[in-house]
């Protein structure tokens, strides 16, 4: 076992075609986002203390042993001293993060695996990404009651990839064939994952023809993005990003707010846009050729984005 510090960092991640679909077996295409991140930091203690998590961001301490069974940060540890068939170290484990709360931006599936792959090295066991996905996604039922499992495997693989959850295959990494510059957009206003999944299953309950053909529809806009990804027809993803946010609007998970964006970011020259994650709240973003994209940046800022981040998916 390691008596040196160890810090580990995860990055965040947005969904590009694909959500609330991708629950009920369609295709999704994520991206990791590494210009916000959550980081773990694994230091020594003294002997006897036992384990002790430290989440400064949100003023919280306590040990392993009086944490609550459902708690998320308690149970991302247990999971990964379970897997290694390991006894709880004496170290303190101080949790950190960049990435919004509710925001579609990943950060619970951020702060796990960050959690999950600095113990794991603090203990001299480094686990391998599938292993690290497996155990994030016990935790994501915490977030999300019934995740897809697309945050927990591009945010522990960090690279781009092409998911179905019903593929015991795993995930598909894509291969991106030209680089191209996503905008994203923060509403500023929380996206509750949990209560919007279980609204749409609630639709899909009491409408399967509607809500299944909206599904269908978004699978095979995914498909089609996977291929244009692929073979570098960056250009060719934009009317796929608009006609990806008029489903979701006919699903009933966009708002004012979002909607607002997307038709500012359209304006300002971007080739597509679109709300990413749960909806109601959390983020947008804009496909925008480079030099447009401080231009859309702006204008952005301008119809009312809390904050706005630029990165590049290569």
């Amino acid at each position: 076992m390691s008596h040196a510090p160890v810090e580990s960092t995860a990055p965040g991640k947005v969904i590009l075609f694909g959500e609330h679909a991708v629950v009920y077996g369609e295709p999704a295409i994520a991206v990791p986002v590494s210009q916000v991140e959550a980081g773990a930091t694994v230091e020594p203690a003294p002997s006897g203390s036992g384990l002790t998590l430290v989440a400064a961001d949100l003023e919280q301490r306590f040990t392993l042993a009086e944490a609550p069974p459902r708690d998320p940060l308690a149970l991302a540890a247990r999971l990964t001293l379970d897997r290694l068939s390991a006894p709880a170290p004496d170290a303190t484990i101080v949790i950190r993060s960049s990435i919004p709360i509710a925001s579609g931006l990943g950060s619970g599936a951020a702060v796990s695996t960050a959690i999950v792959r600095a113990l794991a090295e603090f203990i001299g066991r480094p686990l391998s990404p599938a292993q690290v996905s497996e155990l994030v996604f016990e935790v994501e039922k915490i977030h999300h009651g019934t995740p897809s499992g697309i945050d927990n495997t591009v945010i522990a693989y960090e690279r781009p990839v092409y998911f179905i959850c019903t593929e015991a295959s795993g995930p598909h990494l894509v291969s991106v064939g030209a680089p191209f510059t996503l905008v994203i957009a923060d509403t500023g206003l929380p996206s509750p994952t949990k209560r919007l999944v279980s609204r749409v299953r609630a639709g899909w309950k009491r409408d399967r023809a509607r809500y299944e053909a909206l599904f269908e529809d978004i699978g095979e806009i995914a498909r089609e993005a996977y291929r244009k990804i692929e073979t570098g027809d960056v250009e060719g993803l934009g009317p796929l990003m608009d006609k990806n946010h008029a489903l979701l609007i006919q699903l009933g998970v966009s708002s004012p707010t979002l909607d607002r964006l997307v038709d500012a970011a359209r304006e300002a020259g971007a080739l597509g846009a679109k709300l990413s994650g749960a909806g109601q709240g959390g983020n947008m973003l804009a496909l925008v050729d480079v030099e447009d994209a401080q231009n859309a940046t702006e204008v952005l800022k301008e119809a009312g984005a809390a904050h706005v981040i630029r990165t590049t998916v290569a």
